[in-house]
């Protein structure tokens, strides 16, 4: 199923409507679709689409001729295998001298690990033979680290040859909400906290009319595909997975800080900023600070927190029943899902109600640009929303209830006194936000009638968007 991906596709269109060669990078973590964005993007153009696998260089160049031969003669084997990368582009040239011809290098760090010279090569090539043609070279590769380093670093060789670049995120709350079109609108939001918004992940759920039956059949059985996801793609992203896997478990048993995070994980403190960085890059931890510092990238009370939220969900509820799911009682451990999924759910209302802020703005309900949108903490208090301006001086603060109690005045009430500990709020105007899973008290709905600075974010008008 593909959805989405507007602006990506824009972007790609974009570059292939210009006249000249381009050398588009595209990036990410594994399963996050970009190779259905590729497959979708040159479905009505001339194209090579190679997908590189782990092997050796000859079955690499062998494969590769195999697509050249399909697309010039119509069959794999018409062409004998090229004796090199030089040999193979050579003979694309002529192809894309006077039409525009994609060439997509799928799983490009696979080629990376099975010589390191490929980018070397590419830059010779590009250089000296396809700069001057019309080809639209896409290198698209899956570990963050190794593209970033190899390809967009720097001292990479192909610095300064890239005409564009883009690194593919997961789908929001609004895009992934499409997979599910069975299910409720609280349902949706719980099965986005489960599963987030990897395609990959999704589609299992893309039939489901009933989330506890979906969990159970998709997830908690072993055998199944997202059963184990987890500890599969660390290991097949990572050298040292073993180290990530403890890090991921550390931070999901409650350590934040970084020296919690290396104690708890056995990692030297000085070590542990590599490997985090790694898992910043592939969107499975994130760096958060509050939302009012000026400088985050200097601030040093940052907490870490798991950003995927189907690892999340793993570290949560699989990791920690494996036995008892291999032992075969499966419903046991859905029942505890279900008993605690609200709970779980929480954190991810928050998270989606901090994205809805742009939206408020965009559909003329704030009426200034949110700077920055995050949480804000102080060790005594915390506020889930946070929006500023900085230039304007204006500020958004916000509570998420996701409870099954409509919200009354003395949640707004509540508020407004942490409101007073923000120091960007002190002497400016201060907007008020409400977001509820079951709607507000008449009273809180009378006062935001009246006072014209609370904002009323329902449920519906969230899944809506």
């Amino acid at each position: 199923m593909f959805t989405n991906r507007e602006r990506e596709l824009e972007v790609l269109e974009q570059r292939y409507a210009s006249d000249r060669a381009e050398l588009f990078i595209l990036y990410g973590r594994r399963r996050v679709g970009k190779t259905e964005l590729l497959r979708e993007f040159c479905r009505d153009k001339r194209h090579i689409f190679y997908v590189a696998d782990l092997g050796t260089e000859a079955t690499a160049l062998a494969e590769f001729t195999r697509r050249i031969s399909v697309f010039a003669y119509g069959r794999p084997d018409a062409i004998s295998p090229f004796a090199s990368w030089d040999a193979a582009f050579e003979f694309l040239v002529p192809y894309a001298n006077e039409e525009r011809l994609v060439v997509v290098l799928d799983e490009f760090t696979y080629l990376i690990q099975i010589n390191s010279a490929i980018p070397s090569i590419l830059q010779r090539l590009w250089d000296t033979r396809l700069k001057d043609t019309r080809i639209m070279l896409i290198l698209c590769g899956s570990y963050v680290g190794m593209m970033e380093q190899h390809v967009l670093a720097y001292r990479a060789p192909l610095y300064g040859r890239r005409t564009g670049q883009w690194k593919l995120a997961p789908l929001d709350f609004w895009a992934a909400q499409a997979f599910f079109p069975r299910l409720n609108a609280e349902d949706k939001v719980r099965a986005f906290a489960v599963l987030g918004g990897i395609p990959a992940y999704l589609v299992h759920f893309q039939n489901a009319d009933d989330l506890g039956t979906a969990i159970a059949e998709n997830i908690l059985r072993p055998g199944v595909f997202l059963y184990e996801e987890p500890r599969f793609l660390l290991l097949e992203e990572l050298r040292e997975p073993h180290k990530y896997f403890a890090i991921l478990e550390a931070i999901a048993g409650g350590k934040t800080r970084h020296n919690e995070i290396a104690q708890a994980a056995g990692i030297n403190t000085s070590s542990l900023r590599f490997y985090l960085d790694t898992l910043q890059e592939m969107d499975l931890v994130e760096r958060v600070v509050p939302a009012t510092v000026e400088k985050p990238h200097k601030y040093k009370r940052a907490i870490y927190r798991l950003k995927d939220n189907f690892f999340r969900f793993w570290f949560r509820f699989v990791y920690p029943n494996r036995s008892i799911l291999e032992g075969g009682d499966v419903a046991y451990v859905q029942r505890h899902v279900t008993r605690f999924l609200d709970e779980f759910t929480t954190l991810i209302f928050e998270d989606i109600s901090r994205q809805y802020v742009m939206r408020l703005y965009h559909t003329g309900r704030l009426t200034w640009v949110p700077e920055r949108v995050g949480a804000w903490w102080d060790g005594r208090e915390e506020i889930d929303v946070v929006a500023i301006n900085f230039r304007e001086g204006h500020v958004l603060v916000g509570e998420c209830k996701w409870s099954t109690r409509p919200v009354g005045m003395n949640v707004l009430q509540a508020l407004m006194a942490k409101a007073g500990r923000l120091p960007l709020a002190r002497g400016q105007e201060v907007t008020y936000a409400l977001f509820s899973r079951t709607g507000f008290t008449h009273e809180v709905q009378q006062y935001a009638k009246a006072g014209g600075n609370v904002v009323l974010v329902g449920l519906e008008d969230i899944v809506r968007g």
